[in-house]
């Protein structure tokens, strides 16, 4: 499979690790919103072509990676797959539920698969308590999760400048939901979340 990575920070490259460890997959195009940095990823990981813009690298690919800022997802997953691509959105799929349900809508209009970046659940933690669930070693009465942030400056998981940041309580809470799902084998019929105290 041919693969199009958008987004060359981060995230983007935690992706390109993980495809180089995946038989068969060939990343073709690296498309990103600062040219030199992403000509530099691309010749860090051998990526034959970059651009910053995306529909050069659909061209180019089977299926499309997002991992561009949150308020692009809609406008860029309709894209690729009106273009007949797949695409792997990574979280907050979008700004709002309703794009986020446009989305499928789109999905299921043109056949193509397109799917949230929910990596939470393949935590080794989590599988390991996945498992014991399956086994009926395990059986879940409530999950709580709590996250706290300690940055004090806007870095990226690599620990350089972001260009960007999206709702941290949107991003974590997308993870936490889908992780809680995956754990219980069910669907969520209600889900609240509150936000602490802003500390500067």
């Amino acid at each position: 499979m041919k693969i199009c990575v958008a987004g060359q920070g981060a995230f983007g490259q935690k992706h390109l690790d993980a495809l180089k460890r995946i038989a068969d997959v060939e990343v073709t195009s690296l498309v990103g919103g600062n040219l030199d940095a992403t000509a530099e990823v691309a010749k860090k990981y051998g990526i034959p072509h970059y651009t910053g813009e995306l529909s050069e690298g659909i061209k180019r690919a089977d299926a499309v990676i997002l991992t561009t800022p949150t308020k692009l997802h809609f406008r860029q997953g309709e894209q690729v797959m009106r273009a007949g691509k797949h695409v792997l959105v990574e979280i907050p799929i979008t700004d709002s539920a309703e794009e986020a349900e446009q989305l499928v809508r789109i999905a299921k209009e043109t056949g193509l698969v397109a799917m949230g970046g929910h990596v939470r659940r393949f935590n080794p933690s989590h599988q390991w308590i996945h498992k014991r669930i399956k086994k009926g070693e395990l059986k879940i009465q409530q999950m709580d999760v709590q996250t706290y942030f300690f940055r004090r400056r806007n870095i990226n998981a690599a620990g350089n400048p972001r260009s960007w940041t999206d709702h941290l309580l949107w991003h974590h809470a997308a993870h936490t939901i889908d992780l809680f799902q995956y754990q219980a084998g069910e669907t969520i019929s209600d889900c609240y979340a509150v936000q602490g105290p802003v500390r500067s």
